[in-house]
């Protein structure tokens, strides 16, 4: 079974984080939320509570075929103070790993360096953070182990693609067809 972790910090934005988990597992791939701080509970960005399964220092990604950052704020920003999730995502450089982010959350991977000469999509305004990177304003880009995504009304194309990625176009596509999507 293929397997993913979604990174939640404080702030996060709800439908990018929730919509990822929810597809994914529809698809049968395991999903593992990621507490980014010290609790457990994370707050959204608007006002939505949800639990996450493990701390972030507890996650053993080492089995991870993707990595998820949802944006938001201030999620993005308390994504971009942690050391053990940069720890992550600087190791899982070069490795059969998908690394993926939507909305402000690309700015996490162009802080550290990564995205160079990758191409990369974002929330509106926040390109100049995409260090190195050919920006566009596609819904999602997939640039070698990249993929990336502009925001809320980009959340579902964005879980099809990492599903298309680990199991195939056919279960993409019939994730689709079941959540009646028409984009």
């Amino acid at each position: 079974m293929k397997k993913a972790y979604i990174f939640a910090a404080q702030g996060v934005e709800e439908i990018e984080c929730l919509t990822q988990v929810d597809l994914l597992r529809r698809a049968g791939i395991e999903v593992i939320i990621c507490a980014v701080g010290k609790d457990l509970t994370i707050q959204g960005s608007h006002g939505i509570s949800f639990r996450a399964d493990v701390p972030i220092e507890d996650a053993d990604v080492k089995d991870a075929d993707a990595l998820i950052l949802p944006g938001g704020m201030p999620g993005t920003l308390n994504l971009i103070g942690d050391e053990t999730l940069a720890g992550i995502l600087k190791a899982a450089e070069g490795r059969n790993t998908l690394i993926c982010a939507i909305c402000a959350a690309p700015r996490v991977l162009g802080g550290l360096g990564l995205l160079k000469e990758h191409t990369a999509t974002c929330y509106p305004g926040c390109e100049e953070y995409l260090t190195g990177a050919v920006t566009t304003e596609q819904e999602v880009e997939v640039s070698g182990q990249f993929v990336t995504s502009r925001g809320v009304g980009t959340a579902i194309p964005f879980a099809l693609k990492i599903i298309e990625l680990l199991q195939g176009k056919e279960q993409s596509e019939k994730i689709r067809e079941s959540i009646v999507f028409q984009g």
